[in-house]
């Protein structure tokens, strides 16, 4: 994958996030950028859920999304 389709792919998926996470801006999304630590917190501050909560929302949207790669 060279360095466009991956970020075409970040695109894709960061409207996915944002369709699933709507509370989510685009400065979010450019911090989250690949980091899913950082997705993590990011869920945690905007819907105040705690961190296995907000663990276990990315992981049901990862195995949801199988063909995104962190």
């Amino acid at each position: 994958m060279n360095k466009d389709e991956a970020s075409g792919n970040w695109k894709q998926f960061k409207g996915k996030m944002k369709e699933k996470w709507g509370k989510l801006t685009d400065d979010d999304m450019t911090v989250v950028e690949g980091k899913r630590d950082q997705l993590v917190g990011k869920i945690q501050e905007k819907y105040g859920y705690a961190k296995d909560e907000a663990e276990k929302e990315v992981s049901t949207w990862e195995s949801e999304n199988k063909d995104y790669r962190w």
